[in-house]
């Protein structure tokens, strides 16, 4: 899990482009989503941090977004992960 207030802009943009972080979430929602989720744009820096995967974000106790993980989210509000 990688803190936004911790990683200067140019470092981030080098994860992005290099896959080494593919999914955003919230640090006080606890929810994950796309890099493109309009939710997620919306959230303030100091709530951001990033994740290479989806496994991660939930070994970390996120939770799938319900506007742009709209199956995984049922997925999981269903018990099947």
């Amino acid at each position: 899990m990688i803190i936004h207030n911790e990683i200067s802009n140019s470092n981030l943009l080098i994860k992005i482009k290099n896959h080494e972080i593919c999914f955003g979430g919230n640090r006080k929602l606890r929810i994950y989503g796309t890099l493109k989720c309009a939710s997620g744009k919306r959230m303030k820096r100091e709530n951001r941090v990033f994740f290479l995967s989806e496994n991660e974000a939930r070994q970390n106790g996120f939770r799938p977004c319900g506007h742009c993980m709209k199956t995984e989210y049922l997925n999981w509000k269903n018990g099947l992960i």
